[in-house]
């Protein structure tokens, strides 16, 4: 694929009149990109949906759920959340679980009587999840057994009704079993709801740095724009065949295996929505586990798999690679951080279709920014590729300048996927969010072709007398050592140049290395001020949050502690 077909494609699919055509409309007091052919909520698409009727929908473990029985939950659950849980339009409901098969149900039949869902992050202790209940006053609580053990261990539970799946534990008054909710083998139709495209439809809580986490509200017209901005990216991918053949004994009927939490929005709103609006069978995991991985792409036979790239590292170096089936696979990659140069070219010789696959976006833009896949990142393995559609970027400096092509500064995103605000923190979303323009924190080159490439998080970069030092560019040098299974890059202090690059190494079983030798192998490849400092090598894998990014700070702190 040529930069140029690609650019005829997208012409193609933008023009007016054609299925992504965009137009220019104020939102709120903003000019923004929005689709033509936008649907006005999320309910729109689900209710679609019916017509999959017995198609698999959600595969968990032994669990199968189909579209039609799904549905008939969701009608069933909504019904009670309504007559039972006093929720209608514009009131919330939070969920907080591991990726069960209710958490989708919950979520469905929230959106689709026009209430809000909170999703809860499942890793929270019992005071982070006092905090979400107090800052997001949910009418009504759903929880896995293992949530409502933390729950109950505070000493002043919030006082909302609860329900509780997968639970073997006695339930107070206020609380209710799951089973009970969805028991009507015939429930009525969603109840009515007159939807807006910029009212509320979640609330998604960031990892904050310090004190507790930002509660992101994503509208309506955020999470569809999301959806169709993916789909272009689709649609376009077909139309200059940049796509495997469907192989042999593979079901025609999409499928995704989800291996990131769906309380986060590349697990809900770039895996869980596209997969859904498609008619695709989606698979659950109950953990990570890369092994368990590949036997559920043997299996399930999944085109795309929702994962970050340190999982498809861990997929294409296991060992048993090889013992499975991955021919299913359009692409492999991951959202939530930059692929390496290095796994970009092992995924190209790991996988039948060969195409590894990349993305940016944030909790704050609703999903994707950006998408690179195929032969165009192969040729640009260091960006994430353009801004979708609907979205408009530019790079500033300091003084809130744009800058050329070329020239790294804080990356804006101006879009219909950026969200309204933070709950309750007016001063936070107004220095966030100025004139439609979301800063983004990242430090970011947008080149002559309009691809962009993050270089780095503003607060995370290494200022070394002076000197700005991109923790990814280091990293991105380690990878190239074979003996390198993980590898993370942070600033050490320094008392004479105040902070200098500091490293984490996993190595892969059977290697050896050590500090001489990797330096040794990074010299001709980094300045020597990129060089790391000091060195660690780890026994255990590097600990990751919820959404399997690395924990930095977490493993900066244990290895300068005392």
């Amino acid at each position: 694929m040529t930069l140029a077909a690609w650019n005829e494609a997208t012409a193609q699919l933008t023009a007016p009149g054609a299925m992504f055509a965009w137009s220019m409309k104020e939102v709120n007091g903003v000019s923004l990109r929005v689709f033509d052919n936008a649907p006005r909520s999320l309910r729109d698409l689900f209710a679609d949906t019916a017509a999959h009727g017995e198609a698999d929908y959600l595969v968990f473990r032994d669990e199968r759920l189909s579209y039609a029985e799904t549905h008939r939950q969701v009608r069933a659950l909504a019904a009670w959340l309504a007559e039972h849980g006093g929720v209608g339009p514009g009131d919330r409901v939070a969920i907080s679980m591991r990726n069960y098969p209710e958490w989708i149900i919950a979520y469905w039949a929230t959106v689709s009587m026009g209430a809000v869902v909170v999703g809860m992050n499942a890793w929270w202790a019992p005071s982070e999840m006092a905090y979400g209940l107090e800052d997001s006053a949910p009418k009504v609580l759903v929880v896995d057994g293992e949530r409502w053990e933390r729950l109950a261990a505070l000493d002043n539970r919030p006082g909302i009704p609860v329900v509780a799946t997968r639970c073997n534990e006695a339930l107070p008054r206020d609380a209710t079993r799951w089973a009970d909710t969805v028991a009507d083998p015939d429930p009525p139709k969603l109840p009515d709801a007159a939807i807006n495209p910029d009212d509320d439809l979640c609330i998604f809580y960031t990892s904050g740095t310090t004190g507790f986490p930002k509660g992101a509200v994503i509208t309506h017209r955020g999470a569809v724009h999301n959806v169709m901005n993916m789909g272009f990216y689709s649609a376009a991918l077909g139309m200059i065949n940049e796509r495997a053949p469907i192989a042999p004994g593979q079901r025609d009927q999409p499928a995704g295996l989800v291996c990131v939490p769906l309380f986060h929005v590349t697990g809900c709103n770039c895996y869980l929505h596209p997969t859904t609006t498609v008619g695709g069978k989606l698979v659950l995991m109950y953990r990570w586990d890369a092994a368990e991985a590949l036997k559920l792409i043997d299996a399930e036979r999944p085109s795309t798999l929702g994962a970050v790239p340190a999982m498809s590292r861990e997929i294409v170096q296991h060992p048993d690679f090889d013992r499975y089936d991955t021919s299913s696979l359009s692409s492999l990659g991951g959202g939530g951080s930059p692929l390496h140069p290095d796994l970009v070219d092992k995924i190209s010789r790991s996988i039948p279709s060969g195409n590894p696959s990349t993305g940016y976006g944030l909790t704050e833009t609703s999903g994707v920014v950006t998408m690179n896949i195929g032969s165009i990142y192969r040729g640009k393995p260091t960006t994430v590729g353009q801004p979708l559609p609907t979205v408009e970027t530019k790079v500033v400096d300091d003084r809130g300048t744009e800058l050329p092509p070329g020239q790294p500064g804080e990356l804006l995103v101006r879009s219909p996927i950026v969200i309204r605000g933070y709950l309750n923190k007016p001063e936070a979303s107004a220095e966030a969010i100025v004139d439609g323009w979301l800063h983004t924190g990242d430090v970011a080159v947008i080149d002559e072709d309009g691809f962009i490439a993050i270089v780095d998080r503003a607060k995370d970069l290494v200022i070394r007398g002076g000197e700005n030092i991109a923790c990814a560019e280091v990293e991105n040098a380690i990878y190239q050592h074979d003996a390198v299974a993980e590898a993370i890059v942070f600033a050490v202090p320094d008392e004479r140049l105040g902070e200098v690059p500091g490293a984490a190494i996993v190595l892969r079983p059977g290697t050896n290395l050590d500090a001489d030798g990797l330096r040794a192998h990074l010299d001709g490849r980094l300045a020597p001020h990129k060089i790391p400092a000091r060195i660690w090598f780890q026994e255990t894998p590097l600990p990751r949050n919820a959404s399997g990014k690395y924990l930095k700070r977490q493993v900066r702190d244990e290895l300068l502690s005392p």
